[in-house]
């Protein structure tokens, strides 16, 4: 059974940044695929990047593309999320999960072992 916790949530200026991590424990498949996901209140969980755990492949959702980065540490099985340039819009809980299907990185129905979340608030 794989385990995510997350960590490094905080507040920040709009404008700053922020970096969260997302550690795995238990067994982990080469062809497993990191996602991170956002949930702001009232809204629908959204996808926001995901990760192949060989780190060869990456997907952002275009509302973050250029501004915040995937990248993934095997040896401390570790993924990371650095936000760079954080508007208000960004404030959301951001969770990591595991995605198994090999299909639809940015479909949350297709994740699994989901983690607790960590808050991320970005102040106007």
């Amino acid at each position: 059974q794989v385990q995510l916790v997350e960590s490094g949530g905080g507040l920040v200026q709009a404008g700053g940044s922020l970096g969260l991590s997302c550690v795995a424990s238990g067994y982990i498949f080469s062809w497993y695929v990191l996602g991170w996901f956002r949930q702001a209140p009232g809204k629908e969980r959204e996808f926001v990047a995901a990760i192949s755990w060989s780190g060869d492949k990456t997907y952002y959702a275009d509302s973050v593309k250029g501004r915040f980065t995937i990248s993934i540490d095997n040896a401390k099985n570790t993924v990371y999320l650095q936000m760079n340039s954080l508007k208000p819009e960004d404030t959301a809980v951001y969770y990591c999960a595991v995605n198994r299907k090999r299909d639809r990185y940015e479909f949350a129905p297709f994740y699994a072992n989901w983690g607790q979340g960590t808050q991320v608030t970005a102040s106007s």
